[in-house]
């Protein structure tokens, strides 16, 4: 048995964790001070790779996605969505089968893993709205290739980001709904009835909102104002000071409120790389900015995140205006709802568990331990 003791950032107040066989076996009131918060590790709805790990590389192995699982859970990321993006039928496939394959070998990145999210590959074609993603590759939803992928994967795709623009796009989403795969609006330039016709239909999530749009939109309506006026959409949002401005942040937030509203890192490979220019599987040449930002050289379009969710908690209240207590709900149990369950301190959940310090107006948090099913992780600053 071990105690773990830390401030709850809802209640402000110490509390202490007993872990007994890798579970949360008693959360209760605890006695003294501490600087240091404890909190259940976050869980990231989006992640294409981190520090060189690149999930849709050509060459990406078995081997990598376990690295990537060990190394963010050092930074607190205890669950998170391994994030395929838009690309050939033949390469989706690939690559669901080495995530399968990490879960099968590795009992950490099978437990942090709960299933796969695939971003595309039915999204705008439209510039702007497509982002980074190959033209070439965006096509139709299709009901029979999404059941390919979960044949060939024992089911391991559990959220689909889509546009719902396309004809057939109602069916697909109802099909995936009574499936139980998550389906989230992203990469859109749907109109207000269409957006709408997809919540009727089962759409839960809106990814990255206020991004993955055209730099240039109508003033209303346009698919920003219908999703977050739409109370049946929880947002993603990516904290990272670049993807989206303070004032912009703040004003999702609040629309969306707490309680609708999660953190995603969207994190890269290049994500906490020296600045420079880097040739990557997708987007070409891309520029690693000073000021962290990760955009394609030819088009200045953001190609994903340099931040993890340690990162977007510190940001969001400081960006955000939220309290401490509300960012780590939107990085632990709200992305929780919709991946198995996690980011509760709960008994008989598991013992995912992070310890931390952060000095007000902090833009990250100083991660000091993790544990993973209740076994010390070696952490990283």
């Amino acid at each position: 048995m071990q105690v773990l003791q830390g401030r709850d950032p809802k209640s402000l107040q110490l509390i202490e964790v007993e872990i007994e066989d890798g579970l949360i076996a008693a959360v209760r009131p605890s006695a003294g001070s501490s600087d240091l918060w404890l909190i259940p590790g976050f869980a990231d709805l989006q992640v294409n790779g981190y520090d060189g790990i690149d999930l849709n590389d050509d060459e990406c192995s078995p081997q990598s996605v376990v690295a990537l699982a060990l190394k963010l859970s050092t930074l607190g990321t205890t669950t998170f969505l391994p994030t395929i993006i838009t690309a050939s039928t033949s390469k989706m496939e690939r690559l669901l089968q080495v995530i399968q394959e990490a879960r099968r070998i590795n009992s950490q990145a099978h437990h942090s893993i709960p299933f796969v999210h695939l971003e595309g590959p039915s999204i705008s074609p439209l510039d702007g709205y497509r982002g980074a993603h190959g033209k070439d590759y965006v096509r139709l939803p299709s009901v029979s290739e999404f059941e390919h992928w979960q044949a060939i994967s024992d089911g391991l795709v559990g959220m689909v980001t889509l546009s719902p623009h396309w004809p057939g796009s109602v069916e697909f989403i109802r099909t995936l709904h009574k499936r139980g795969v998550l389906v989230s609006i992203g990469h859109t330039h749907a109109t207000t009835d269409q957006i709408h016709a997809a919540v009727d239909a089962g759409a839960v999530l809106s990814t990255h909102l206020g991004n993955g749009i055209s730099p240039v939109l109508p003033r209303h309506p346009n698919p920003i104002w219908t999703q977050l006026a739409e109370d049946r959409l929880t947002a993603t949002f990516i904290a990272d000071g670049i993807h989206l401005p303070s004032e912009a942040l703040r004003a999702m937030l609040r629309a969306k409120e707490p309680h609708r509203s999660v953190l995603i890192s969207d994190a890269v490979a290049l994500a906490g790389s020296p600045v420079g220019e880097y040739k990557t599987n997708v987007g070409g040449t891309v520029v690693v900015a000073q000021d962290g930002s990760i955009r394609s050289k030819e088009s200045g379009l953001l190609a994903g995140s340099g931040i993890t969710l340690k990162d977007a908690v510190a940001r969001a209240v400081v960006d955000g205006g939220v309290s401490i207590g509300n960012a780590i709900r939107m990085a632990t149990e709200n992305p929780g709802r919709f991946a198995a369950g996690r980011g509760i301190l709960r008994p008989g959940e598991p013992a995912d568990l992070v310890r931390f310090r952060w000095i007000e107006g902090g833009r990250t948090l100083d991660i000091e331990d993790v544990h993973v099913m209740g076994k010390a992780v070696t952490t990283q600053a």
